[in-house]
């Protein structure tokens, strides 16, 4: 892909409340599925790089944790992590729902405001709310800073994102690439297929489950007769929720693995993947600084 002379290249940091649609904006925006998303919070725990490449710039979005008030270790990672991409990025998306401000979006501005940074307020779910009220609801959001933009979207429908995606590329520095064209994020493969493992799990499962699982691919190769093998442990805290994982006669962990196999095979381009997972349960690793590394949680 030739680039023009005034090609413009940045980072921007989407951030906001748990569950208010973060990866499914950053996945609409990068035309692929690169993050999980479940309707329960806090789905998404660490940083995912997303990256457009179009004719006239490159974006590398951070979809991060949703802010919120962490209860054990692995909420204190989520949330730093989240707050560490203001540093890099060269605007900041607040994306918020349709409804007025909470005390939780009140304090994200202003901590916002605090970096200097280029912000663009994003009201998500517009799909949701009738049109006439959307007004009132930007006006409620300007008493809480100066926003440089506010654009109202709806990322699961794709209204108005072409829009969002025009002023953010209007208001990058011009650089060159900072990745090959062909890239969409530099995540390696094992952690893709840990994600889409995940979201199984946060998809089948109930309370506490999908919160203290944890996924790590053991071992993954390619077969000679075609097709991969890949071994997966599966992380909880307590025996009572592997008996949940595994289910009655293994039907919930042959559940998850068979949805996770469709989509990882998708993602790979190739059919007959072996997918064989085991869980474990390892105490309290929420809590544990020692564990949370050995997750990929924390940096060594």
């Amino acid at each position: 892909m030739s680039k023009p002379e005034s090609f413009k290249a940045g980072f921007v940091s989407v951030v906001g409340l748990p569950n208010v649609g973060k990866s499914t904006l950053v996945n609409h925006l990068i035309g692929s599925k690169l993050a999980i998303v479940s309707p329960k919070p806090q789905t998404t725990r660490g940083v995912i790089k997303g990256i457009l490449t179009t004719d006239q710039a490159q974006i590398v979005f951070f979809d991060t944790a949703g802010i919120h008030s962490p209860k054990d270790k692995l909420g204190d990672f989520m949330v730093s992590a989240a707050k560490m991409t203001f540093e890099e990025a060269d605007i900041i998306f607040m994306l918020v729902e349709c409804q007025k401000p909470r005390h939780a979006d009140v304090e994200l501005a202003r901590e916002i405001k605090k970096t200097g940074k280029r912000v663009f307020l994003v009201i998500n779910k517009i799909d949701r709310i009738q049109k006439d009220l959307l007004l009132p609801l930007i006006v409620s959001y300007q008493g809480l800073m100066e926003f440089d933009e506010i654009v109202p979207v709806s990322a699961l429908g794709g209204e108005n994102m072409d829009r969002l995606l025009e002023i953010t590329i209007s208001k990058l520095p011009e650089a060159p690439a900072l990745y090959p064209d062909d890239i969409i994020s530099d995540q390696i493969q094992r952690d893709f297929i840990a994600e889409f493992i995940r979201e199984k799990i946060f998809h089948y499962t109930q309370e506490e489950i999908p919160y203290s699982t944890a996924v790590v691919i053991e071992d993954m190769k390619e077969r000679d007769e075609g097709g991969a093998y890949i071994r997966a442990n599966i992380y909880v805290e307590k025996d009572s929720q592997k008996g949940i994982l595994i289910g009655s006669g293994g039907a919930m962990i042959k559940k998850i693995g068979h949805d996770a196999r469709c989509d990882i095979q998708q993602f790979m381009g190739y059919g007959g993947v072996y997918l064989d997972l085991q869980v474990k349960v390892e105490k309290h690793w929420r809590e544990n600084i020692k564990s949370l590394k050995k997750f990929g949680y924390v940096q060594r």
